[in-house]
């Protein structure tokens, strides 16, 4: 298949007018493939209007053909072979193996969200029939249903360019709950993004849904991504990328004669506790687990462990050193583009100068280019609450090691932390008194607590949540990731009293969808 470097609007391919780009490999700062046509707004309003246009259709879509949809997205990325993590990896910088897995986690979400829309729950039906001799007033008969609020525009992000961008997680939840997509591809990997947006232009082909329900559009500059978001067409927007950017398209979005929800998922510096039982085992595992999450994709995870919080004294001691061993042995790797890694310098330099760290070791820089070596820092807590910036997110290999005296104090520095994706507690049996003072502090930071084990990676379930309080999201009433991130792109809609020939299938008494529903306050199996 060739990438020939244009937009796909409605099915059809189209060459913007607004000038070109390329996409840069970032391990040797070459431009590669074809000159992409970026679109101009005008040109990009072909795309908005026909996703209002699709709307009314899609969202009309029978549970199973909708389901059926998202597996023929999936077969059609599949079909794409093996181009896809070649023009993935030469565009990203990253490992095919890890643009492989990318694509198999790609897929496996739209099938997950397949089995969502078919089996319904989704949906939230309660039905309350009517009591017309209750006193002293009769009750109506009351019907409900979630219904999809309309076209999204979703931002593709730099660090997933398959699992958060064309295909990825937010346009997966959104096509699931019946929203049209228009998917502002990210500059960076054009390619990777024309291929998919093929495949599902294809897949709406074969399984005759409208042509509109998806478009893959390009630009150059901030204009483009802010006129899709004030778009009177689009009605929710999905972002994954830095804080900046997400709370540039939340003030857009607000401005609105018509406001619309904006879930951006921002920054996170994901904080890893470590209780003192930790520390009488494995140190030495314990630490190069720590150092394999920090440096895993050269630290470009939203999900990255940026901060450590280690007890004072010898056990801790002794693991800062076994942690400076490991980083030690590491070399850097690629980063996704030129731009990232020169905030990463910035910052990574920052933290190096501050008066109150201490460098404990640094790691070789890479071979190609914009391959900046790991580093782990090392601060004491007081410090760390005094120095203004050390709390801020580093994305990369870079990550800062907090030394604490007590759990108390602990606490008290975790409770003034930002919103978080993540927290996570290492340790035994022996601390379980001590974490049930964290515990409860870390539920009012985070969307995900893990006991042992790592951030970086982020199972697709129904029970995950990838999202948390201000600044790691817009809005922490959501996810991302897992089967709950459907409920972002659906609003619920009563009928009161209307007549049986007028309700929607979800709500009639017959259930001709078996669906699972509330009936009078029961929840009933169909």
């Amino acid at each position: 298949m060739t990438v020939t470097g244009q937009s796909i609007i409605a099915g059809v391919p189209t060459s913007g007018t607004a000038g070109t780009f390329r996409a840069v490999d970032p391990s040797t700062d070459e431009p590669i493939g074809p000159e992409v046509k970026a679109l101009t707004i005008d040109e990009l309003r072909a795309a908005t209007t026909a996703a209002a246009g699709a709307f009314p259709d899609y969202r009309a879509t029978a549970p199973q053909d909708r389901a059926r949809f998202l597996e023929t997205v999936a077969e059609q990325i599949e079909a794409i072979g093996d181009e896809l993590p070649e023009t993935a990896a030469a565009e990203s910088g990253l490992p095919t193996a890890r643009v492989q897995g990318e694509r198999t986690r790609t897929c496996g979400q739209l099938r997950v969200f397949a089995g969502v829309v078919r089996q319904g729950d989704h949906l939230g039906v309660r039905v309350d029939p009517a009591q017309p001799q209750r006193e002293p007033l009769p009750r109506p008969d009351l019907r409900m249903r979630q219904v999809p609020i309309g076209p999204v525009a979703v931002f593709g992000a730099s660090n997933f360019p398959l699992a958060f961008s064309t295909a990825g997680g937010d346009t997966a939840s959104a096509l699931a709950a019946g929203c049209p997509v228009v998917v502002k591809g990210h500059n960076a990997h054009p390619g990777t993004a024309e291929l998919v947006g093929r495949a599902v232009a294809r897949a709406a082909e074969l399984s005759g849904m409208p042509a509109g329900v998806f478009s893959l559009v390009f630009g150059i500059g901030n204009e483009i991504g802010a006129a899709l978001v004030t778009d009177p067409a689009i009605q929710g927007v999905g972002f994954t990328g830095s804080r900046g950017g997400g709370l540039a398209l939340v003030a857009q979005a607000a401005k609105r004669p018509q406001p619309i929800p904006v879930y951006a998922e921002m920054s996170s510096v994901n904080p890893v506790v470590v209780l003192p039982g930790a520390l009488e085992g494995d140190r030495s595992g314990l630490a190069t687990g720590y150092v394999t999450s920090l440096t895993n994709g050269s630290g470009q995870f939203c999900t990255n462990p940026g901060l450590l919080f280690l007890p004072s004294g010898a056990s801790g001691d002794r693991f800062l050193d076994a942690v400076g061993e490991a980083v030690r042995t590491c070399s850097g790797q690629t980063m996704l583009t030129p731009q990232i890694r020169a905030h990463f310098d910035e910052r990574a330099s920052f933290l190096a100068s501050a008066p109150a760290v201490a460098t404990v070791a640094t790691g070789t820089v890479g071979q190609a280019a914009n391959a900046p070596a790991p580093a782990v820092f090392a601060t004491e807590l007081d410090d760390f609450v005094a120095e203004e910036g050390l709390a801020e997110e580093v994305f990369g290999a870079a990550g800062l090691v907090v030394r604490y005296p007590d759990v108390e104090s602990l606490a008290t520095v975790l409770g003034g932390l930002e919103g978080q994706l993540t927290a996570t507690i290492h340790g035994t049996d022996s601390d379980l008194d001590d974490a049930r003072v964290i515990v409860p502090v870390l539920e009012t930071r985070a969307g995900r607590i893990l006991w042992g084990g790592w951030p970086t990676g982020v199972e697709v379930s129904e029970a995950m949540v990838h999202g948390g309080p201000y600044p790691a999201t817009s809005d922490p009433r959501s996810t991302s990731v897992g089967t709950l991130a459907i409920e972002r792109w659906q609003r619920p809609v009563c009928y009161q009293d209307l007549p049986a020939a007028l309700l929607p299938d979800a709500v009639r008494d017959e259930n001709p969808w078996q669906l699972v529903r509330r009936v009078d306050g029961t929840l009933q199996l169909p």
